[in-house]
């Protein structure tokens, strides 16, 4: 590996497991091998961990309490499925997640089969070729193509290729200016090496917490929050906190009074709404206070569209909350979070869960 950051928290070892993790393909439904690489990482600062039936993994400290607390990030990226080949060899797609359709054309990718992966790229008309105007077609999942060099469907099957193959984006972690990582799935596997660091924290600083921590990296996220929704079921935990990432509105084309004004290089984003305990809130703003790290607020109406809702709404309703690193191009090959964020994002969740007992009160009344 061969970024380097300047950083008074991450050290190299943890850039260099970002880097691999960022790089290596986890899309939802197939994120085991992102999962494998998580959990080295984690090892170390655990003292048990557990696998699900569809890929969620969590490492647990101090087992055994009757508290039980949650940090919750989610493994999976979005990409594409191979939905239909053409007889001359063209493969269209169908989303799995949230992919977007518009960055597709000129994109490489790679097709994941069960004999390999198969280089690919999304085709797209000459700009020669393309009428002005009206005329002139937008992207859309309807036209959009992949081209694996074939020119027949049966030389695409021949290659492992069918109905149902995944297929992920090739683009690559970077730092940017050393102010930015970047990279395709940073939603959200930056989640994920967060709360892996904070475990290593602990471990590092040698602190005893006095309930047990579950360390957990959901499956699913992109399509439902349906790991989160199986794993609150498992661990049925007395509260959770949850990271994701959130939309930086300060880039061009952004609508800020339809989006809220939100920043990288800011500090991490508080979500204000009916998913998120008050309580619980008040005690990571207090706690942000405290340690002097900078906060945005950011208010859901309904819900927050991210694991939180998953664990708020369960289990008779478990008390939870949401920290978020704001993100600029969401969805894209070159998502950006500030290196800055994603070291406050780490402090305020390892000193919230600091400042948490077994006696914490998330009575309203």
């Amino acid at each position: 590996m061969s970024q380097k950051v300047d950083s008074t928290l991450f050290s190299q070892h943890d850039i260099d497991f970002l880097e691999s993790y960022i790089n290596n393909p986890s899309p939802t439904g197939f994120e085991a091998e992102g999962q494998k690489l998580w959990l080295n990482y984690l090892k170390p600062s655990i003292d048990e961990y557990q696998v699900d039936n569809y890929g969620t993994v969590y490492g647990v400290v101090n087992p055994g309490q009757d508290f039980k607390v949650v940090i919750e990030a989610h493994a999976d990226e979005i990409s594409w499925y191979v939905s239909y080949i053409s007889p001359d060899g063209i493969i269209y797609v169908r989303r799995n997640g949230g992919s977007d359709h518009q960055i597709a054309p000129s994109k490489r990718l790679v097709i994941h089969t069960e004999k390999g992966k198969v280089p690919a790229v999304f085709g797209w008309p000459a700009i020669h070729t393309r009428k002005g105007g009206t005329a002139e077609k937008a992207p859309t999942t309807e036209n959009i193509f992949v081209d694996c060099g074939c020119i027949s469907d049966k030389e695409v099957k021949e290659l492992g290729i069918h109905p149902g193959c995944v297929m992920t984006y090739v683009d690559e972690f970077y730092v940017l200016n050393n102010r930015y990582f970047g990279g395709r799935a940073l939603d959200n596997r930056v989640g994920g090496f967060m709360i892996a660091k904070v475990a290593h924290m602990l471990k590092e600083n040698a602190k005893t917490l006095p309930f047990s921590l579950y360390i957990v990296n959901s499956v699913q996220e992109e399509v439902g929050l349906h790991g989160a929704q199986m794993i609150a079921h498992t661990i049925k935990p007395n509260c959770a906190i949850v990271t994701d990432v959130a939309h930086d509105t300060s880039t061009p084309m952004i609508d800020k009074i339809a989006e809220g004004d939100y920043k990288c290089g800011s500090g991490p984003i508080l979500t204000i709404g009916p998913a998120v305990h008050n309580h619980l809130l008040k005690h990571i703003r207090t706690t942000a206070e405290t340690n002097k790290i900078d906060y945005q607020i950011d208010a859901a109406s309904r819900n927050t569209g991210t694991d939180t809702d998953a664990f708020a709404f369960s289990q008779g309703g478990i008390p939870s909350a949401l920290i978020s690193l704001p993100l600029r191009y969401m969805h894209t090959t070159v998502e950006m979070v500030s290196i800055a964020d994603t070291e406050n994002v780490t402090k305020l969740i390892y000193e919230t869960l600091l400042g948490l007992t077994p006696d914490f009160n998330f009575k309203y009344l």
